[in-house]
Order: C-alpha cells, then structure tokens, then sequence
C-alpha cells in the first residue's frame, strides 16, 4: 500500500536531530498514534546534512481514518533513513520531505509544506539536546540488536 500518512495530514509536529553522523533520532506526533521517537541509520541530504529540524503541520488533521491506516505503525521507529530534505527533487518546489524504511520492512514517508519545517538554531536546541540524548541512548542497543535486511519492504 503506497500511504504518505494521507499527504502529511497524519503528521501533527516534531523533530529529527542528524547531528550525530550516521543517525537521525527524534520524536514525531502522528494522529491516532501520538508521539513516536526515530531512532535510523544514515543521515540527512546535504541541504541539511548534520543540523536539526523541527516542524509543525499546518494541515494537521486528526482523524478516525487515521487510526486504520497508521495505527499499527511501529514504536518506536528503528530503521534507516532515505531522504530526509527540504529540497529533495530538482524538479519540485523545496519542501520537507522526510522518508525512511523501519526494521520491520515498513516504508514511510511524509510530505509538509514548506513554511511548516526549519532547521533548529543553535540557541533553541537546549530541550531537544536532553530529548536527543535519551531517544539515542534508549534505542541504540535495540538498533544493534535487530537483524537487518534488504529484502523488499511494504509501502506504509
């Protein structure tokens, strides 16, 4: 099933912190679901390769659909980072664009307007540090314990 959470609907706020090299921890507020921490291999896009983000969705919607669609979704989210972006296609208007694969061979992905997302400035990372070092420190010995695998996945 090629779900995108209903085109971002599903996707309340959050953040992804890929200031580590070779991870992206965060917390995401999805309907139905509330909040999930990520916890993936790999890295952002150069465009925002080793910063923080932090995003809000302008067209929210929390809805009885969503508790079909998405409420099985895992958590917390351990897998690998795909693209993660505000400008991801040379032939589209630059949004945040966020797109990863879980443990489970699950395939997310999610699109937000582009005034919904920024990248975090220094002065305003204080509550995300301590947030970002719990989810890493809580998750990284599950990442290191689950098999990986590159089989096909199923579109979430």
């Amino acid at each position: 099933m090629a779900q995108k959470f209903g085109n971002g609907r599903w996707v309340q706020e959050g953040f992804l912190d890929n200031r580590v090299e070779g991870t992206v921890v965060g917390r995401v507020v999805f309907a139905a679901i509330g909040p999930v921490d990520f916890y993936l291999t790999g890295n952002f896009k150069p465009d925002i390769a080793g910063e923080v983000i932090r995003f809000r969705n302008s067209r929210f919607e929390d809805d009885e659909t969503a508790v079909s669609v998405i409420g099985d979704m895992e958590n917390p989210q351990l897998g690998t980072a795909y693209v993660i972006s505000f400008d991801p296609h040379p032939n589209l208007v630059p949004h945040p664009y966020v797109e990863w694969f879980s443990l489970r061979k699950n395939h997310y992905r999610f699109e937000l307007n582009p005034d919904d997302a920024k990248v975090v400035p220094a002065a305003e990372l204080g509550a995300i540090d301590q947030v970002s070092r719990e989810i890493r420190e809580a998750l990284a010995a599950q990442m290191s314990e689950r098999p990986r695998s590159n089989d096909e996945s199923e579109w979430v």
